[in-house]
């Protein structure tokens, strides 16, 4: 049995739900210890039990210390079972960051397999819809991971009650490589509102024309069925074999122009940066690059998340990461290969 310590590195739940689906990938069993030490509420809070309990049904697995609040957990995976499974997670906690736990053993399954999720669909600190839409799952099909989401309702912090629907079959894994932009950058946003007065997007839209350079025709706004208020600011940047997904949300007491400021900043520094492959989607790649046995990307400077990602992944594969500058300011160079 393999024996975690949650504090490792950014000590937040990725740690956690890397684990667990690998765990079930690999049939291993472990033990955490000090679960999200590194933030402010530690232990389980409902989003991770809810990972931990899906990923429990997807491996009919044993457990012991899933519970709120809990900071240890001993998991010992049986099977991993294709089927129909439905978790909600009774806040607005991520959506998609349940889905990223049970998806590697899915796509390791025997048969396809369908997920219905309840809970935050644009959250903070977790991936939106539209990221896995437009940017995770292209790319994963590229490597042989099927993968086909679908929004049935927007959910934000912190009603929540959004809900989401995937599909996934059996993965044929094949390496992949993203080494440079095979077309010149794309622009396009949509920013979304739910219970939100109108102008706040039209400000957000000014401050986009204003320092991206977009023209109006290139920024949609859409009234999105919400159970509570929320707004998305979210910029998708084409680089060819890559769409990129920048989002910033909007909050109580911060200004509609900052956040479509930190929207444009991140753009920016990202296409500054001359790579195909951003922050976020850096650290999305690892697991199923990992599970395809190799591959390569250029990227922005690895995220101690990315690199927390990597350490965790090592302990239950036979891979070694290598992440490098490779010469230009700004990019770096990452691979995965087989030990």
């Amino acid at each position: 049995m393999l024996h975690l310590d949650g504090s490792l590195g950014e000590g937040g739940g990725q740690v956690l739900r890397t684990a667990l689906g690998l765990s079930l990938v690999t049939g291993t069993p472990f033990t955490i210890e000090k679960i999200r030490a590194g933030r402010n509420k530690p232990g389980l809070q409902r989003q991770h039990l809810t990972a931990v309990l899906a990923a429990a049904a997807v491996g009919d697995a044993r457990s012991e210390g899933a519970e709120l609040g809990s900071q240890r957990l001993t998991f010992a995976p049986q099977r991993v079972r294709a089927g129909d499974y439905r978790f909600a997670i009774g806040t607005a906690g991520s959506t998609t960051l349940v889905l990223q736990t049970v998806l590697p053993a899915l796509l390791s399954a025997d048969g396809p397999s369908t997920v219905e999720l309840i809970g935050g669909t644009h959250n903070p600190l977790a991936p939106p819809f539209d990221f896995l839409e437009h940017t995770f799952a292209p790319v994963l099909h590229r490597m042989g991971g099927p993968l086909g989401i679908e929004l049935r309702t927007h959910g934000f912090y912190p009603a929540g009650g959004g809900q989401l629907r995937a599909t996934i079959a059996p993965a044929a894994w094949r390496p992949i490589e993203l080494l440079a932009r095979t077309a010149e950058p794309q622009l396009r946003a949509r920013i979304v509102l739910s219970r939100i007065p109108s102008h706040v997007a039209e400000r957000e839209a000014s401050m986009l024309r204003a320092r991206l350079g977009l023209p109006a025709d290139a920024i949609t706004i859409d009234e999105v069925a919400s159970p509570g208020p929320g707004n998305a600011v979210m910029l998708r940047i084409g680089f060819g074999e890559v769409t990129e997904v920048i989002t910033a949300l909007g909050e109580r007491n911060v200004r509609a122009e900052d956040v479509a400021t930190a929207v444009a900043d991140e753009a920016r520094a990202l296409l500054a940066a001359n790579v195909p492959v951003g922050e976020h989607l850096a650290d999305q790649l690892l697991v199923p690059m990992a599970l395809a046995g190799g591959g390569t990307f250029r990227t922005v400077a690895p995220s101690l998340h990315t690199r927390t990602n990597a350490q965790v992944i090592g302990l239950f594969l036979p891979v070694q990461f290598a992440m490098r500058e490779d010469g230009n300011a700004g990019a770096w160079v990452v691979e995965v290969r087989k030990q």
